[in-house]
């Protein structure tokens, strides 16, 4: 895909949020759900029209996201984003919020991704196309961020759409992911009413 001009926005339900090592529900329909293991900031005060020199002292901690997706109601329909990443428990947080005390350089933490015990994604902040005081400034422009919200920032390449052949997640399948310094998630694959 060609590099965009500024940071690709858009939204999660809160609804879709769950723990560290919850579950990874397919709900009906889902053909092609995928992962992707993200750096996470969650905001610490109201941000609005941040500089992007300013942008991370508004940060209260970082912390793991996989961003699960279903890339069919994703992209084959019409409308937005939203609709392949907010199905409950499509957003695994955690397991520790780490403040930016602790982490030195957000743009120095290396990442990983494992499918049933096979490494899909390795990658580093350090090769983010936008930093994550670029994209938490940005977005303060068009929006306000409040206490609490949470901004993924990007993954590294090795998702599921990406591969050739494609690969999705079916149930059993189990994900191993992590961001150094933040910990590490371990999911199961079911289908909803398993």
């Amino acid at each position: 895909m060609p590099i965009s001009a500024e940071p690709i926005v858009f939204s999660k339900a809160p609804s879709c949020l769950s723990g560290p090592d919850d579950d990874v529900i397919l709900p009906p329909g889902a053909e092609k759900t995928d992962w992707e293991v993200e750096l996470a900031a969650v905001i610490g005060k109201r941000m609005w029209q941040v500089s992007e020199a300013d942008a991370l002292s508004y940060v209260s901690g970082y912390t793991v996201c996989n961003d699960v997706s279903e890339r069919k109601w994703q992209t084959e329909g019409t409308g937005q984003c939203i609709k392949g990443k907010s199905a409950p428990t499509f957003g695994p947080l955690g397991p520790w919020l780490v403040t930016p005390e602790e982490i030195a350089d957000p743009q120095k933490l290396d990442m990983f991704l494992d499918l049933n015990g096979t490494r899909m994604q390795t990658g580093t902040t350090a090769t983010m196309i936008f930093s994550v005081a670029k994209c938490l400034s940005f977005i303060s422009t068009m929006m306000a961020l409040e206490p609490g919200d949470v901004v993924t920032t990007g993954t590294p390449p090795g998702v599921g759409m990406g591969k050739k052949p494609q690969v999705y997640l079916k149930p059993g399948d189990e994900m191993r992911l992590g961001v150094e310094g933040l910990g590490e998630q371990h999911q199961k694959v079911v289908a909803e009413g398993a």
